[in-house]
Formats: structure tokens, sequence, C-alpha cells
């Protein structure tokens, strides 16, 4: 099994390779802004790994991995539009460099393009990629507009949270590492589990990223802390604490959701979050789903030795700096 690091320099080569010198810069310059910040390039390092235990050509599989790469970027853009994001791994967003139209067609660009990529699968393999995919990318879509539905609700479920961030999130590390099985030749069987390893991970990663917005260090985070709280989102913290407040917390609470952002309110509700113990719910929360996912690995017939590479970055990802 290739070692994480090669596989991420892989991954980073073939993405420099990308042809985007492109006219007009409006377009493409975005693009190339975009995929140059890089991020922890998960989605293509899932679907190499899974790739990697069935001793695949991993050239054959980059295709693929770079779809998901520029995909998920796609997704990044429109919904920094829609969240009003201002950062976005530390940088300007797009949307904010230069304008929200801008964001909208060259995401629509990427989204293409991640297609285009999807299109060097070798033909054997390309239906049952295709259909993974584009389940994945209908699934996100559905997942994106519960989400806004939500702002809408008066009520949010701590169920439908977590079928939100499933299609949301979840799919697309579930479908980077199947198709990245598919590709390598893995069994039914073993390709259900590595799907259903990435949902799980996939709910821990962004229960995680939720419990981070809190109670995260910026400078490590990536963006602003205090983003969910100053829009109300509901979160699976927010939830949390709606239905745990009671009395005086519970008047508080709505109280400070009826205020204006400012940095008072990210403070006073965080404050309630920690007298409702809602960081050790969300943790516990975490620490389940994580738990889950590694008991999908341990049921994969590979030899072990091929899961340490997967483990790795399973580690890694759960011990994300705060």
């Amino acid at each position: 099994m290739k070692p994480l690091t090669e596989i991420l320099q892989m991954i980073g080569r073939a993405v420099d390779s990308l042809d985007l010198e492109r006219s007009p810069r409006e377009l493409y310059a975005p693009i190339e802004y975009t995929l140059a910040l890089g991020g922890k390039r998960i989605r293509p390092a899932l679907s190499l790994m899974a790739a990697d235990m069935f001793d695949a050509d991993l050239q054959t599989v980059m295709p693929a991995a770079l779809a998901l790469e520029v995909f998920h970027n796609f997704t990044l853009l429109h919904d920094d539009v829609m969240d009003k994001a201002p950062l976005r791994r530390g940088r300007a967003t797009v949307h904010e460099k230069w304008n929200e139209n801008t964001a909208i067609l060259s995401g629509d660009v990427m989204s293409i393009e991640a297609y285009r990529l999807l299109a060097m699968v070798p033909e054997r393999h390309l239906k049952s990629v295709l259909d993974v995919f584009t389940k994945m990318a209908i699934e996100i879509c559905e997942g994106q507009q519960m989400d806004m539905n939500f702002e809408q609700q008066t009520m949010v479920t701590k169920d439908e949270y977590i079928e939100m961030i499933r299609l949301k999130t979840a799919v697309l590390l579930a479908s980077s590492l199947k198709i990245g099985a598919l590709i390598g030749g893995a069994s039914l069987e073993n390709t259900d589990l590595l799907y259903d390893f990435g949902i799980n991970l996939g709910l821990a990663f962004q229960l995680q990223d939720d419990y981070l917005d809190v109670y995260g260090n910026e400078q490590t985070f990536g963006k602003a802390i205090g983003g969910d709280i100053l829009c109300n989102k509901k979160t699976y913290m927010m939830i949390s604490a709606l239905e745990a407040a009671k009395g005086d917390d519970a008047e508080l609470l709505d109280k400070w959701l009826a205020s204006v952002p400012s940095a008072e309110k990210v403070a006073a509700v965080t404050a309630l979050y920690t007298k409702l113990h809602i960081d050790e719910v969300c943790r516990e929360r975490i620490d389940f789903y994580h738990r889950k996912a590694l008991a999908c690995l341990d049921k994969l017939t590979v030899n072990k030795d091929r899961l340490e590479t997967l483990k790795h970055l399973t580690a890694k990802l759960m011990t994300r700096e705060e």
C-alpha cells in the first residue's frame, strides 16, 4: 500500500496538470484559485486508497479521483455564495474576491469539468462509476436543499439533521471510496463495506466540523469561529441545545437567537452550550459514528496490512487541530 504522503503528492501533481489556462480568464482564474487553495484532498485520496487495496493501477483511477476533487470544490463555491461565507481555507472566498455571479458560473464549469474527467474512466467500469457519481451528485443537492429548508423550519430533529449531513457531506466520502473500489475490481461485499465506512466517517467528520465551528481555533480551522451561531444555523449542537434548555436557559437561548449577529452573541451561546454539556453530547455522537466506521473496516476481506493507510487518514481526520 502506498503511504498517504505519496498519494497526496500524486493528487497534487495531477491537479497541477489540469489545463485551466483558458479564456475568458474571469471564468477560469477563480477555478485555478480554488484548486490552488489545496485543502486536505480527502475525496480523491480515499478513491485512490480504496483502489490501491485491490492492486489497481492508480493512474487508471486518477481521472475519477480528480473528478471527485473538482466536483467537491464546485459545491464549495456555491455553498459559500449561499452561506455568504467570507473565508474558505483561511483565504477569501471566490464571491468575495470576485463576485457572486463569477462564483456561480465558475462553479458551473467545474461541475461540467468533473464529468469530462469522469469520462476518462476505463470503459469496462464507466457505467457503474457514472451511476455512483450521478446518484451522489443528486443526493448532495438534496442535502443542500434540506439544509436551506431548515432555515425556514421552526423545529428540526436530530434525525433530520443527520439525514441532511448524510446527503450533503457523507455520500461524497462514501462514493469516493466506492468508485475507487469499483475501478480496483473489489467484490460487491467489500465495495458496500467501504461505502458504509465512508458514510459513517462522513457523519463523524461533519459533526466534528460543527463542533470546531464553536470550539475550534480560527487559525488552524481555516474558517471564522462562531459562524453557525451568528446565522442561527440548525446544527446538531444547536438542535441539542434547543432540546436541552429549560426555564431561564431556554429564555436566554431564545433571546440570543432573536438578536443580531455579534461577537457577544457567539460568546453567550457558546457559554450556554458548555453549561448544558452540548459539547459533550456532540463529542459522544462523533465517537459513535467513528466507531461504526472502524467496524466496517474490520469486516473487509482484505489483508489487514492494506488498511493501514486508510486508518492513518481516518485518525488524522478525527484528530484535527482545535
